[in-house]
């Protein structure tokens, strides 16, 4: 399978990133499969790249997969955001995009019950992100190669 970094720079050795903000899986680096939404993604910079990774998933990692949005993924992703920590090693699943990231913050917050967020929280484009949040999982994947988005 083949998956997509949308960022300002090629990144042809991954790491773990802790960012100053928490993300929907935790810290981790993030791909998609869909090359669209990574360029998409990669246009918030000056210069625009997007790298391409070969995935092969090994046995004897903990996977996490969403099929589907749903409870656990709307409780999973606002423990996470709150700062809480997990031990998968990849997680996959929708991601909380800029469409529905205030619904999910509202969420959080108390503003919006669970039924208001699942009535408000509709994409309008397809999402799918898996986090690599271990280095072993980070030895699932190959990088092939980067390209500026244009």
């Amino acid at each position: 399978m083949i998956l997509y970094h949308g960022g300002s720079v090629a990144v042809e050795n991954p790491h773990i990133r802790i960012g100053a903000y928490n993300k929907d899986f935790g810290p981790g680096f993030y791909c998609t499969e869909l090359q669209t939404p990574a360029e998409r993604w990669s246009k918030r910079f000056k210069t625009p790249i997007v790298s391409t990774y070969d995935y092969k998933p090994k046995d004897g990692h903990n996977v996490l997969a969403f099929s589907e949005m749903t409870d656990e993924w709307l409780d999973f992703i606002a423990a996470c955001r709150g700062g809480n920590l997990h031990r998968h090693d990849i997680v996959v699943g929708a991601m909380a995009n800029d469409q529905v990231w205030n619904y999910v913050a509202d969420f959080i917050s108390g503003v919006l019950t669970r039924e208001q967020f699942w009535v408000l929280a509709k994409f309008k484009r397809p999402t799918h992100q898996i986090a690599f949040c271990s280095s072993a999982a980070l030895e699932c994947i190959r990088y092939i190669e980067s390209y500026e988005v244009k």
